[in-house]
């Protein structure tokens, strides 16, 4: 339980404080700074609660970590649902901040994400899940198991940044379908419609850097093998 309680407050942290940047001051601090708030959040997470749960708050990761044998299915369900219930809480203390601080969304749409104004969908995709292998890739190299150490907090956080950067353009950055849930239920509207794509493109990511991981480490050769 002391994992999944890791997880929901992580996710919760991670939503509310970088989306939150998003949405309270993306016109000022631009999408470099967005994307260095998200790498930042997530490289304090990672050393706080990294030891106890390995830090995922993403399921993207969690089902890397379930595809390359390092956790049970019935572990990878709670991290889930934690990551998922941390996300929606996340988003909907966000929205209650801007109405009781009458404070305007920058983005218009609680940060949620979309695609269509310059990517279709098949180029959203694409990129999404291209991004999330990058990410989880970067989890999976840098960890044993689960457990995600203080040393490899740095790779984790400098990693979301690095996507963010490219993503943001695009798509908002989602490489995660619990920071992407939360906004799109109460933002609504076309950015709910397009939800899908940001639940199941970070999923194809997860699972493709598992495979990739388990080549290298095969390329590497026995006895040679990185942690």
């Amino acid at each position: 339980m002391k994992r999944y309680a890791a997880e929901f407050a992580g996710t919760f942290i991670l939503v509310y404080l970088a989306v939150g940047s998003a949405v309270f001051g993306i016109d000022k601090i631009g999408a470099v700074g967005v994307a260095l708030a998200f790498g930042l959040v997530l490289l304090a997470l990672a050393a706080g609660i990294g030891p106890v749960s390995g830090c995922h708050v993403n399921p993207g990761v969690t089902l890397g970590m379930l595809v390359a044998g390092r956790m049970s299915a019935g572990e990878a369900g709670g991290y889930v649902l934690s990551q998922l219930l941390g996300g929606v809480a996340g988003a909907s203390v966000l929205k209650l901040t801007l109405s009781l601080g009458e404070i305007t969304d920058q983005t218009k749409a609680l940060g949620s994400n979309g695609f269509g104004m310059t990517v279709n969908s098949t180029g959203a995709f694409l990129v999404e899940a291209l991004l999330t292998m990058t990410l989880v890739l970067t989890y999976l190299l840098v960890t044993e198991r689960v457990a995600l150490g203080l040393a490899a907090a740095p790779a984790v956080g400098l990693a979301l940044a690095a996507v963010h950067l490219v993503g943001i353009p695009l798509t908002g950055t989602s490489v995660n379908p619990a920071r992407s849930l939360g906004p799109a239920l109460l933002a609504g509207g076309e950015r709910l419609e397009q939800l899908w794509l940001f639940l199941s493109a970070p999923l194809v990511g997860g699972a493709a850097a598992a495979l990739l991981a388990a080549a290298l480490h095969h390329l590497h050769g026995p006895g040679e093998n990185a942690p």
